[in-house]
């Protein structure tokens, strides 16, 4: 089975300019990535998509496979992510390049490991063509049980009805993680949607689930990483 696993990363971000790349624990942000994705097992290639030539010379140096520059109407902050796995789909049948399934992987997300990608895997192999994304379990105090609105007359309970309090009440909600990892099937990718209509959840703890989309986000995955470090030193 052929796995194709995919890159995104733009040069344009607004928020951390060239995030993608930005200096994270003493390694650029795609090096994390980049380096899950290639030791992961059940990945047959490793495609970076990039618009940005810094990004690509960086990409060649860690090992990843860019055999294009992203075109720069797929570049933009609005370009939605299944337009830029549509483009590369097109190039790979352009080139009969086999594949079996595209495995997503953003590179905000530099905690997720290989071991997270290959159990993705398997449970994608199991229920093709099942889409499988990355989640994690929503804290008891932001489920919809216990959110509230303001509104003229004070705090008001956002879900209506009997308002369910006790931990041990709630059920266990999930939600995306970035996604750190989404698999799904071509001909869905080719379909305009990155969801086919089953969707299965592949749990991460939060640890490993956090994503890069400010500076306050990267100070903590900086710390985790140097915390991590120090203690396989020790």
């Amino acid at each position: 089975m052929h796995l194709i696993g995919i890159i995104p990363a733009r040069g344009g971000s607004k928020g951390i300019p060239k995030k993608n790349i930005i200096p994270c624990a003493g390694k650029p942000l795609l090096a994390y990535t980049a380096a899950a994705a290639l030791a992961a097992r059940g990945l047959s290639r490793v495609i970076l998509s990039t618009d940005d030539r810094d990004i690509v010379r960086l990409g060649e140096t860690l090992g990843l496979d860019i055999p294009y520059l992203r075109p720069p109407e797929l570049a933009d902050d609005d370009t939605p992510i299944v337009d830029v796995l549509q483009n590369i789909m097109d190039w790979m049948g352009e080139y009969n390049e086999p594949c079996d399934g595209v495995v997503l992987l953003q590179p905000t997300s530099p905690l997720r490991r290989a071991e997270h990608i290959d159990s993705a895997i398997a449970l994608y192999e199991s229920h093709i063509p099942t889409t499988v994304v990355s989640v994690t379990a929503v804290p008891h105090q932001f489920t919809p049980s216990s959110l509230m609105c303001q509104t003229d007359e004070g705090l008001r309970p956002w879900v209506k009805g009997e308002q369910v309090l006790r931990r041990q009440d709630k059920p266990t909600l999930w939600a995306r993680n970035g996604p750190a990892v989404l698999i799904t099937h071509p001909e869905t990718i080719r379909s305009g949607t990155l969801y086919s209509d089953r969707v299965l959840g592949y749990e991460m703890d939060a640890r490993s689930s956090l994503d890069v989309d400010s500076l306050e986000d990267l100070a903590r995955v900086e710390w985790e990483l140097t915390i991590n470090n120090t203690l396989q030193d020790e």
